[in-house]
């Protein structure tokens, strides 16, 4: 993973009400944390996001696609899962490219961050696609993925979000 700073737009450069807003359709809550702190059910590590139960924890370093990623781990797994939710969101192949494709559809809900900037980010941080680029996945081979959420009730079939967990 590159540093922080890496060109990657973080949570602290984005107005929080925004994505505050956004999550909060879902039940999920950001919980910030310091600075040099530890992140809270960080999976990877600082900076990356943090997941217990339904709060989301970031610092001011924290990628804003680290924090849509987790935030759509929170969203795609079964109720059951997020009862127990502690750090590892789990999930299977299929569901963690439907994590992917739902945080690309959903940045374009976050002001200052949209699609385009998400994919850059995504490329910028090493997630890894067959096609070698995320927006190559996003628009060629990304359709059992749309397909999937639709079938979660988590997509209209036209893309958009329905706002709505699994």
């Amino acid at each position: 993973m590159p540093a922080a700073g890496a060109g990657v737009r973080s949570f602290g450069e984005l107005d929080p009400v925004g994505l505050a807003v956004l999550l909060a359709r879902y039940g999920l809550q950001i919980e910030r944390v310091a600075l040099g702190e530890s992140i809270p059910g960080s999976y990877w590590g600082e900076p990356e996001a943090g997941l217990i139960g339904d709060r989301l924890y970031v610092r001011a370093d924290t990628p804003v696609h680290s924090v849509l990623h987790e935030a759509c781990h929170y969203v795609c797994m079964t109720a059951e899962r997020r009862t127990g939710l502690d750090t590892d969101a789990g999930g299977d192949f299929a569901e963690e490219n439907a994590v992917c494709y739902l945080q690309i559809a959903l940045a374009d809900h976050v002001p200052e961050v949209g699609r385009a900037r998400m994919l850059r980010d995504m490329d910028a941080w090493g997630y890894t696609f067959r096609l070698g680029s995320a927006s190559a996945w996003f628009t060629e081979d990304a359709a059992d993925a749309h397909r999937t959420l639709v079938d979660w009730g988590l997509l209209e079939p036209g893309g958009r979000p329905t706002f709505r967990c699994r």
